[in-house]
């Protein structure tokens, strides 16, 4: 681990990643956008509504998958010193601000049809609002310290007790009487849905992955030459 803390090292990786990442990203979201919109059939209740729920699902996994790797990173550089967490953190904060952001909002547009209403205080859709305001509060207290270490301390120290939220928003509509449709993929007695179903949800989840990777990379070699740049800068003043 601590070997990719060098940030040499560390381009090297991800420039050896990107292209296969981008590969995979192309082909799983032509693929899963051709299944999700033609080849896969309308829901006998939803309608063709349900064709909302392949970008709904897929976002609001990756909303909390995100926000784990924020919290990771976090602990990382709160523990270990990990020069390259911080970044990581940083980096993986407004990617994942996006994907909670499109859940919501294709939740909303979901709900309207089904439930007649765009919005409900349930504690699904609740929480999923709270992780987004967690996300905000995240980048905020970046933007608030001039130290960029404090910043950064502050910041994963917010990740970090946000995390309470994630089983929250997993196990909520179990916990609590929620119009929120219980889990149909991720079941201990395996998924519930049709397979013509399920396959444009995976595919599609395994695109919006490979998108987060190649984003996640990119905004961290990024965030290393705006270092290097405030370096190269500090170094000329004192010259």
């Amino acid at each position: 681990m601590h070997r990719f803390a060098n940030p040499a090292e560390f381009n090297r990786l991800a420039d050896a990643i990107l292209p296969w990442a981008k590969v995979v990203m192309a082909a799983a979201f032509l693929y899963g956008l051709y299944l999700a919109l033609y080849a896969s059939p309308a829901d006998y209740q939803q309608g063709e509504s349900v064709r909302i729920m392949y970008i709904h699902v897929p976002a609001a996994w990756m909303a909390m998958f995100t926000y784990m790797v924020v919290a990771v990173a976090s602990f990382t550089a709160l523990v270990w010193r990990h020069p390259l967490a911080l970044l990581a953190g940083k980096a993986a904060a407004p990617i994942g601000l996006v994907f909670t952001g499109l859940a919501l909002l294709t939740g909303m547009l979901w709900g309207k049809p089904m439930w007649g209403t765009y919005w409900v205080w349930d504690g699904r859709l609740t929480s999923v609002l709270v992780l987004f305001f967690l996300y905000l509060g995240y980048m905020a207290l970046w933007r608030a310290l001039d130290e960029e270490d404090k910043a950064g301390r502050a910041a994963s120290i917010l990740a970090l007790v946000g995390v309470v939220n994630i089983p929250i928003i997993k196990f909520s509509v179990d916990w609590w009487n929620t119009l929120h449709q219980p889990a149909s993929v991720m079941r201990m007695d395996g998924p519930s849905m049709p397979v013509e179903m399920l396959w444009p949800l995976l595919t599609l989840a395994v695109a919006y992955k490979a998108y987060f990777v190649v984003v996640l990379l990119y905004r961290m070699k990024l965030e290393i030459n705006l270092r290097k740049l405030s370096v190269l800068s500090s170094l000329e003043v004192q010259g």
